[in-house]
């Protein structure tokens, strides 16, 4: 019997320590006490541009100042969304758009040598990067979950992922297709970073799955989601495996690439190297589980934040629900106490009960015109506040 208990009491001194481990973030970010602070956005200098819907991720474009889009349709976005397990396939086109603070002008950019009716067109991530030969040209890299294109149920083998690239120019209306990428190693994927040759990018899944149970435990086993790299020529590798919820991934001028831990609380920051793998720095928490990242032109990190998590789940099914949101800036602690150790210095720069935006996916703060913009992949609409 004493051997029993032994054995019992060396399984738990194991067990629980890790259960802890995995659980504790997840409790932490589930809010379920936490009582949401508004501060930090002014209604009175904030608008709400309603003509754009359910746009998961948002890319500033510093040159011009105009915002670039990755949109659906709130009735698309509650049937089809692989995320959530959610796998009616709908005819609805998802698109791209852009929008001009200055004159509050929408454009939905038109596709060239792309059928998206026969393709299938799902919007997730996006990076639009200025091309390393022409600035004036633009690199558009979209995340495409589409439906699976053999006619075989989606709920069984999930979306046929892929990645599209086109080009454009700043300020244009039409995206021209160069290349669909198709690889074994886009399971599921979330967002992507990519370069300024239009050929190679970064991209995060969130599950290493694209169906079944590991779709419904994402966030509460750890090792799930991973980052791959891919060259359009050349096929995909996964560069970092055993993630913890890999989310938003941004590459910063410098080459570090951001990584968001959704769950996890935290980003983590990665060096790339010569054979394209990634070398993990460090890590810098916050305390809210975050989404997609952005950069100012002052370095400063963004990250989307959710303080309520559990309101999230239900912004998913009731888009009308209101979610509230907040933004975490990470940026270098040039302050007094980078010399007692504090390398980075980490801020929420708003909370917002869902008045003002609601379940933001994406934030981007235009530091040279002092412009905020939020949304989200349920959001009714795009936010864009003054901040000068």
């Amino acid at each position: 019997m004493t051997l029993i208990w032994s054995v019992v009491f060396s399984v738990l001194a194991v067990v629980i320590p890790v259960v802890h481990f995995y659980l504790a973030p997840l409790i932490s970010s589930a809010g379920l006490s936490y009582t949401v602070q508004n501060f930090g956005l002014n209604a009175q200098k904030c608008t709400k541009v309603e003509e754009l819907q359910a746009c998961e991720k948002i890319v500033l474009h510093q040159e011009t100042g105009l915002l670039y889009l990755a949109c659906s349709t709130l009735a698309n976005r509650a049937k089809w969304n692989p995320a959530v397990a959610r796998f009616e396939a709908t005819v609805d086109e998802d698109y791209v758009a852009t929008y001009d603070p200055s004159t509050s002008k929408v454009t939905r950019l038109t596709l060239e040598n792309f059928d998206s009716k026969k393709n299938g067109l799902s919007l997730l991530g996006m990076d639009v990067v200025p091309s390393e030969k022409d600035s004036n040209e633009l690199f558009v890299y979209l995340i495409n979950n589409r439906p699976p294109q053999d006619g075989q149920e989606p709920s069984v083998v999930g979306a046929d992922s892929v990645v599209e690239i086109f080009k454009t120019v700043a300020g244009g209306d039409t995206l021209v297709h160069l290349k669909t990428v198709r690889d074994t190693a886009i399971v599921s994927p979330n967002d992507l970073a990519g370069f300024s040759d239009g050929k190679r990018f970064y991209f995060t899944n969130w599950l290493n799955r694209k169906t079944g149970f590991a779709l419904l435990a994402r966030n509460l086993l750890t090792s799930f989601s991973s980052i791959g790299y891919c060259h359009s020529d050349h096929g995909c590798k996964i560069a970092v495996e055993n993630f913890y919820t890999a989310n938003g991934i941004v590459k910063a001028p410098n080459g570090t690439i951001y990584v968001a831990s959704a769950t996890g609380l935290e980003i983590k920051m990665f060096e790339k190297q010569d054979d394209d793998s990634l070398v993990f720095l460090e890590g810098v928490h916050c305390d809210t589980p975050i989404d997609n990242l952005s950069i100012d032109k002052e370095g400063t990190v963004f990250a989307a934040g959710m303080p309520k998590s559990l309101e999230v789940w239900e912004h998913t099914k009731n888009s009308s629900h209101p979610s509230p949101v907040c933004a975490w800036a990470f940026s270098k602690n040039m302050g007094p106490g980078a010399f007692y150790g504090e390398k980075y210095k980490v801020q929420k720069v708003y909370e917002n009960d869902g008045t003002i935006a609601s379940g933001s996916t994406t934030v981007v703060h235009d530091a040279e015109r002092g412009r905020l913009f939020m949304h989200g992949v349920f959001s009714h609409y795009l936010t864009v506040c003054h901040t000068k």
